[in-house]
């Protein structure tokens, strides 16, 4: 009985140092009473490092709500979240700020970059917060712009690119921090089909060749296709969880 209770302990310590993301009966109510939505509704799973995993899920599923409170961008009404062994549900106010800002990666359908700023300038604005030294803040710049495929946009400001070249610096900006996990929701959404496919094909090889951790929130077939995991979600409760 000993030895089979240790290795228990056993896996669920590995499983504790290789998860990045621990979710545990988290639970997103809106409303009371009778007229209370439950969004999500008693979810728990985990990402492990290198994962490329997307939650599917038709509209209203809950999908996007999941992936918020994944990031700390929505408060819980129940359960927890742990980042890297970190409880950012017991986190608030500028101490989950700074957190999210070191170890999540976001990126947004609407690209969400600081249009009076170039591409250089949007991917070196985190590092700036975080107090990277101007030199390795230009060296990181550099590098990572050239790796997505625009380091001769690096000038340009968000509205001399296209949807793409945004979409490719948003990437940028959510890598070059190094984060632990990179939350993508729905980052296909305002692009053409082609251009969609190129961009997950480069996040995909980033994921083979550098290891990095991506969680997408989508319906998008292109996303599931390439997805080594689909997490489907439906009225705010896991329906299935393939490996793949």
């Amino acid at each position: 009985m000993k030895g089979r209770e240790g290795l228990q302990l056993a896996e669920e310590r590995d499983l504790h140092m290789n998860s990045v993301i621990e979710v545990r009966q988290i639970s997103k109510y809106y409303g009371t009473g009778d007229v209370q939505v439950r969004a999500i509704d008693g979810v728990s799973f985990h990402i492990e490092r290198g994962e490329f995993t997307a939650i599917v899920g038709p509209s209203g599923s809950g999908k996007s709500t999941l992936l918020n409170l994944i990031g700390g961008l929505d408060t819980l009404s129940s359960g927890k979240v742990l980042l890297s062994s970190s409880d950012i549900s017991g986190m608030s106010g500028r101490v989950l700020s700074d957190f999210r800002r070191d170890h999540i990666g976001f990126i947004f359908q609407s690209y969400n970059l600081i249009p009076v700023l170039t591409a250089a300038e949007n991917v070196e604005y985190i590092m700036l917060l975080q107090g990277v030294n101007s030199s390795e803040r230009r060296k990181r710049v550099i590098e990572i712009l050239n790796r997505v495929g625009i380091g001769d946009r690096a000038d340009r400001r968000p509205g001399e690119l296209s949807g793409g070249q945004q979409q490719r610096v948003a990437v940028a900006r959510a890598m070059v921090s190094k984060p632990d996990i990179i939350l993508a929701d729905e980052p296909t959404a305002n692009l053409d089909s082609h251009t969609g496919a190129a961009l997950l094909d480069m996040m995909k090889e980033l994921n083979e060749r550098d290891g990095m951790t991506f969680v997408f929130s989508t319906h998008d077939p292109m996303i599931m296709e390439r997805a080594r995991r689909l997490v489907r979600i439906k009225d705010g409760r896991i329906e299935s969880d393939e490996a793949r």
